[in-house]
């Protein structure tokens, strides 16, 4: 069921009622999340229930085994094979095709003709969220950070919790389970500010990434026939696309779960103000990007290690990330270009460690962090070229005609409306950087002002909107 869809429309509201006013007491609220997630994600498919059912089972078992046992080196093991089993099926249904592909044409180099057997399969929407988030309970069961739970319905809810179940962000069972273990009581002031956050999302997607996408789309595949200066405009609006997109999803999921009683991690910081490479991951897809530290790049040794060896790391993780993507090459260089670019920064002493907000306490940056955040975001869009690219010819011919000679001949205005739309959502985003929305105006003093605010927000949705509207990017992923 998508968000930005009439189902969508009706279906939350009468699960809110239910969910408050008929569903009473935190047991049988957890056993409706259950219901009403699955009626959520089998409104694609139904055979889609089956996987994640059995994701479910597999790493609640795992979780009570692991408790009971003593020796460390049997719990490893146990933990080992709940790993093995979910990244199995993750990879069948996401990376096998893939890699027969690839394997076959690599022997057709040598004159070998590999007759391979694909597998002619729908792949499961959101499969490698929920995967993450079933693998990061078991490995925190077995680290012992966690107590294994032994109630099955609020694990099977922790798993499925609709608002973040297809795009996330990828909750931790350390923040998300302890939440449906306890009672819940409606709080008119966090829905109330769960409901901003979702009409701010819906804002970035319906508004600005739909709008985007049409531009988009139109020229993309037909690059060759654009100038250097109209593909450079159309590439900043795949940037603005793919950031409104994904963290307008992140934004409606947050305040649809604050809706329920529920907060959940916070997933996009206001990226496009990063002042260096390392400072945008930090910010970009933040429930992933902590995933792959504390189970990937920590166990590795993360920087605590010798320089070869940080910078192995770097690699490995980035190298995973842009596969986690997608079963394509241009996911794979995407994440090593970022890789590449965090390791030089590193080498060159040019990452900081940067937590604070952007100029803080200003209205405007110095020129300092203005060319900075200039910097980041023109490294991120040459990125973001790769990312939406089909294949790596794409990508490489893209480039090329972006940086030819007629990058200088400015042409290519059509989109220059939708252009202004993504500064104008930009200057919100600055304004309230120090907010976690942009849409938090608790600080007005004045009701009518937030409330007229408000209805504009609202306003400009209904008449900015096209008629054809996009799935959520990160569906796909």
């Amino acid at each position: 069921m998508l968000f930005n869809s009439i189902d969508f429309v009706i279906f939350l509201p009468v699960v809110f009622l239910l969910y408050w006013f008929v569903f009473r007491g935190r047991r049988w609220q957890n056993l409706f999340v259950v219901i009403a997630s699955y009626v959520f994600y089998g409104w694609w498919d139904w055979r889609f229930l089956l996987l994640i059912v059995f994701t479910s089972f597999c790493s609640y078992m795992s979780g009570l085994w692991i408790e009971r046992l003593a020796d460390p080196s049997k719990r490893r093991w146990v933990s080992a094979a709940n790993i093995v089993v979910n990244l199995l099926i993750l990879c069948v249904f996401k990376y096998y095709n893939f890699f027969t592909g690839n394997l076959a044409s690599l022997f057709s180099i040598a004159g070998y003709e590999l007759d391979w057997a694909t597998l002619n399969v729908i792949l499961p929407v959101g499969i490698s969220f929920y995967t993450f988030q079933a693998l990061s309970y078991s490995i925190d069961v077995y680290r012992r950070k966690i107590s294994a739970t032994h109630d099955p319905v609020e694990f099977f809810a922790y798993i499925s919790f609709f608002p973040q179940l297809v795009a996330g962000p990828i909750e931790r069972a350390t923040n998300l389970l302890p939440q449906f273990q306890r009672s819940r009581t409606f709080d008119y002031t966090r829905a109330v500010d769960g409901c901003r956050q979702m009409l701010w999302g819906f804002f970035k997607k319906l508004v600005i990434a739909d709008n985007c996408a049409l531009i988009v789309n139109q020229y993309w595949d037909g690059f060759a026939g654009q100038t250097g200066f109209h593909l450079l405009l159309v590439a900043v609006l795949f940037t603005f696309q793919i950031y409104c997109d994904f963290s307008g999803y992140s934004d409606i999921a947050i305040g649809c779960a604050r809706l329920f009683g529920f907060d959940l991690k916070r997933n996009f910081n206001y990226p496009y103000f990063s002042r260096d490479i390392a400072e945008f991951w930090r910010r970009w897809h933040i429930s992933l990007m902590t995933w792959f530290r504390d189970y990937v790049y920590f166990p590795l040794g993360g920087s605590r290690c010798s320089r070869a060896k940080a910078m192995r790391n770097t690699l490995v993780v980035f190298f995973i990330s842009g596969l986690w993507h997608g079963a394509n090459w241009t996911f794979v260089v995407w994440g090593l270009y970022n890789a590449v670019l965090i390791i030089l920064g590193n080498l060159l002493r040019l990452n900081t460690k940067y937590k604070d907000v952007t100029a803080r306490g200003r209205l405007l940056p110095t020129l300092k962090e203005y060319l900075k955040m200039t910097a980041t975001f023109f490294l991120a869009v040459i990125g973001w070229v790769i990312f939406r690219s089909e294949s790596l010819g794409q990508a490489i011919g893209f480039l090329q005609h972006l940086f030819s000679p007629s990058i200088v001949n400015v042409g290519g205005l059509d989109c220059l409306g939708t252009l202004l739309l993504c500064l104008l959502m930009l200057g919100v985003e600055w304004l309230q950087r120090d907010k976690e929305h942009a849409l938090d105006l608790s600080k007005v003093k004045h009701a009518w002002v937030r409330y007229f605010f408000y209805t504009l927000v609202f306003y400009t949705i209904y008449c900015l909107m096209p008629n054809q509207m996009s799935e959520f990017i990160y569906f796909q992923f």
